[in-house]
């Protein structure tokens, strides 16, 4: 089918499931737009779709690539297209998964991402500043240089806001300013998730309980164990930094599962700064009772049309 869906919402909103029973629905395969999920062996900490599911279901983008290894936004969004285009030339249908704003808008919009090489004294420079002063001085930095950057970027995630100043160096304009779009050759349908904020909270905590039972603490352990060193990028995000720290001695259980949430709420808070409710292009939907049948009306009329061709 030549032709997308996307799924798209905040963290433990329930989009993975979704996305399963719709691509059995509709002949579908799934792609993700996890900027977490590429890295091998960082299974429960990123919520990964379980095996059984990925048996039934293609799953594409997840267990690609090692957690030392360099992964680009241009890399994923290359990978991207061309799962797309093959799902699409088995006349199947893709279905575009995820929480990573960044990663679906590159997909969804076609953006044309600027051939910025990576400056790693720039980089050293900035990263040594973050320790000394705090992550946040490189935040109001970007803040200043780029306001419409820094609103689609969380103040936490450090490798973007470098990236970000580092573009702006480089190029000596605003990011912002320099990413080009350029309308996907197919048609796109996207599908919102969202509830309430209690609920969401709610259900991220429920998440955060189930990967500690479920094993982070070990899954954690493991990487290190394995050499890769908690300053790596893909180390950076919510649960791996944490654990890290209470591995490290430097914090109780407890509190490390506390600050988990806490760090998730916010993050679940900022993703939507990338897809808003006056979006046209997004069909909402509150999830809950009947969520599935709700999704699926409202993708016949365009599964209608890609099928007429």
């Amino acid at each position: 089918m030549e032709g997308l869906v996307a799924i798209i919402g905040p963290t433990a909103v329930g989009k993975s499931d979704l996305a399963f029973q719709i691509a059995q629905d509709f002949n579908g395969e799934i792609v993700s737009a996890d900027s977490r999920q590429v890295y091998r062996y960082m299974d429960i900490g990123t919520a990964k779709p379980p095996l059984e599911q990925r048996s039934i279901i293609p799953h594409h983008l997840i267990d690609i690539v090692a957690p030392d290894e360099v992964f680009s936004l241009a890399l994923y969004q290359k990978l991207a297209y061309e799962a797309i285009r093959n799902i699409q030339s088995l006349n199947k249908l893709p279905l575009l998964v995820g929480g990573s704003g960044l990663y679906a808008l590159t997909v969804i919009e076609g953006w044309k991402i600027p051939e910025v090489p990576p400056n790693h004294g720039f980089r050293h420079s900035l990263e040594g500043r973050a320790k000394k002063e705090g992550y946040y001085v490189l935040y109001e930095e970007l803040q200043k240089v780029d306001p419409v950057a820094a609103l689609k970027i969380a103040p936490t995630n450090l490798r973007r806001v470098i990236r970000a100043l580092e573009i702006y160096k480089v190029t000596g304009y605003p990011p912002s300013q320099i990413w080009r779009k350029e309308i996907p050759p197919f048609p796109v349908f996207v599908v919102g998730l969202t509830t309430n904020r209690e609920g969401l909270y709610r259900r991220i905590d429920l998440r955060v309980d189930k990967m500690i039972k479920d094993g982070i603490v070990e899954e954690t352990q493991d990487l290190l164990s394995r050499g890769y060193s908690l300053d790596l990028p893909s180390m950076s995000g919510i649960g791996y930094k944490q654990i890290g720290r209470f591995l490290q001695g430097k914090t109780d259980l407890p509190s490390t599962v506390q600050q988990i949430k806490y760090e998730t709420h916010r993050f679940a808070r900022h993703q939507f700064a990338w897809f808003r409710f006056q979006d046209k292009r997004i069909c909402w939907i509150e999830i809950g009772e009947n969520v599935e049948n709700k999704v699926r009306e409202a993708l016949r009329p365009f599964i209608g049309t890609l099928e007429r061709g």
